[in-house]
């Protein structure tokens, strides 16, 4: 997984956390039925924003056979669920494959962890061919060349390679504003309404820009120590106008949103208008994290159980952990068999407290919006 866009499921009404991880479930099979299980690992969180953009301009909404119901799946306790499909979660597979190999190449380029060793590197090169050869021609079924995206790649190389210190930093982020802006602008024709194409590339311009600055501020102390190239440190970019750039791009993108036409706006508002901010503040280390754990009432509390032998503890934590159940889903301790939050409850981005609204009474990002469950 890997994005900038990462909502708490305490941020989420019920109804929105059960779309969100729809988007993400249908990216993650799209990915496999255009380009087999090894695709699956380019599943990230940021590529399903397209399948939410689509299915947040179509007409037919998820009322009209958007879901489809999956069978079970490790990754989610082994329980069906319903999940996008059609247009949308096809596009964002294409965007995320292509997205992928461009990392894995860059990997390979800078010969990180194993891709140090050659037939590593060598096998690495194939699989990245092949996803291009599969994300265009999953990209080109739906009228969208996924040549903008490589073509943006090839740029950035080339743009790295010739700006030093004191260059802009907004010119090293121009390919991925580039690339970004093609496909938001795509989900307009897929959506069926051209008229958002301009406000949803300025807003895909925007939150490129952002997704880059955040990298490079996320990973600029790792960068440095490994000698690897960073914008901000290559500009001589200090993180404070970083933070200030990321800022504005958050702005510029809720004001894009304004003049987009949806049928149902409430996840792409959120994750567009909101989690953008807080991804901001997570990177640039504003704000406290919450403790998550049980919100069951006092009193209403079961009978304990009694603990597992030693033996038998290693037993279920083996079979939670090859069916996902400690990442993913709310689970007894394998041990002492106390009710447990997943691992990604108890190390969710709660930045704001859990606040779901934070901002949103006079704010300049909402307008009457459903993005919370909560009248805003």
């Amino acid at each position: 997984m890997f994005g900038i866009i990462r909502p708490c499921r305490h941020r989420l009404s019920e109804r929105l956390r059960t779309s969100w991880m729809a988007h993400l479930c249908g990216l993650c099979l799209a990915l496999r039925d255009e380009a087999g299980q090894l695709a699956r690992t380019a599943t990230n969180y940021d590529g399903l924003i397209i399948s939410v953009l689509v299915e947040a301009q179509s007409p037919a909404g998820t009322a009209g056979g958007a879901r489809r119901t999956a069978g079970p799946c490790p990754l989610r306790g082994m329980r069906t669920a319903a999940v996008a499909r059609g247009e949308g979660a096809r596009l964002a597979a294409a965007v995320s494959l292509a997205l992928a190999s461009v990392k894995v190449r860059d990997h390979v380029a800078d010969r990180d962890g194993v891709f140090a060793r050659r037939p590593v590197a060598a096998g690495a090169r194939v699989v990245a061919r092949r996803w291009d050869r599969q994300s265009a021609g999953g990209g080109s079924a739906l009228g969208f060349d996924t040549a903008v995206l490589l073509d943006a790649a090839a740029r950035q190389e080339e743009l790295e390679r010739s700006t030093g210190l004191g260059g802009s930093v907004l010119l090293v982020t121009e390919p991925t504003e580039t690339a970004t802006a093609a496909a938001f602008a795509h989900t307009a024709v897929l959506g069926g309404r051209p008229g958002n194409v301009a406000a949803l590339a300025e807003a895909g311009r925007l939150f490129g820009r952002l997704a880059h600055l955040l990298d490079a501020a996320e990973d600029q102390a790792a960068d440095a120590a490994a000698g690897l190239w960073n914008p901000l440190t290559a500009t001589g970019t200090d993180r404070a106008e970083a933070e200030r750039l990321c800022r504005d791009a958050v702005h510029g993108i809720r004001l894009a949103l304004r003049e987009v036409e949806f049928t149902d706006r409430a996840l792409a508002h959120l994750l567009l208008a909101h989690e953008t901010g807080q991804a901001v503040d997570r990177v640039f280390g504003h704000g406290a994290s919450c403790a998550v754990g049980s919100h069951q009432a006092p009193g209403t509390l079961p009978a304990p159980k009694p603990p597992r032998s030693t033996l038998a503890g290693c037993a279920a934590w083996t079979l939670m952990a090859c069916t996902c159940q400690l990442l993913c889903c709310e689970h007894d301790d394998p041990w002492s068999r106390k009710r447990r939050d997943s691992w990604c409850a108890r190390n969710c981005d709660c930045s704001d407290g859990c606040d779901c609204c934070d901002g949103c009474d006079g704010c300049d990002c909402c307008d009457s919006c459903d993005c919370c469950g909560c009248d805003c």
